[in-house]
């Protein structure tokens, strides 16, 4: 049996420059995706090639912003599919569907606790960018971006 011998996250790095001229790979403390600067940063200290060609698919597929919490969810769905369908062959980088759900309950986790009521801990629906009401109690909070930091919810 031949053994997979996944490529260093910056040789991939070099080899997806080559392949799409039109980003930029930039090394970072963070996988992310910058739309305004058509930028894909990446840890290079992680090796997380599968991250990396994540960003990428968001790139590829034009991820943009998205006004509905539910919509970042569905975004990170099919980023990851599309990078391990199209990407994770082509590059030879094995993703298991045990790796991609666990990223994929990073956000659903996020997106509960914004939508868990302060007033009740019933689980509210979002009526506008950053801001849940409850279908129990009919308490309105507002919440912050808090992707990349702590979750902030404020009663109005």
């Amino acid at each position: 049996m031949d053994a997979t011998i996944m490529p260093s996250i910056t040789s991939l790095a070099a080899k997806l420059c080559v392949d799409f001229p039109r980003f930029q790979f930039v090394h970072d403390k963070e996988f992310r995706w910058s739309p305004v600067e058509k930028i894909v940063f990446f840890d290079q200290a992680s090796d997380d090639s599968a991250s990396l060609l994540h960003e990428l698919a968001h790139a590829l597929l034009e991820h943009r912003d998205y006004t509905k919490d539910i919509q970042l969810i569905e975004m990170e769905r099919d980023a990851w599919l599309y990078a391990r369908e199209e990407l994770c062959p082509k590059y030879k980088v094995i993703v298991t569907d045990e790796e991609v759900q666990d990223a994929l309950d990073t956000y659903r986790d996020w997106l509960h606790a914004r939508s868990t009521c302060p007033e009740c801990s019933a689980t509210g629906i979002q009526a506008k960018m950053h801001t849940y009401r409850c279908i129990a109690c009919g308490s309105r909070w507002r919440v912050n971006d808090a992707r990349i930091c702590t979750l902030r919810r404020h009663r109005l």
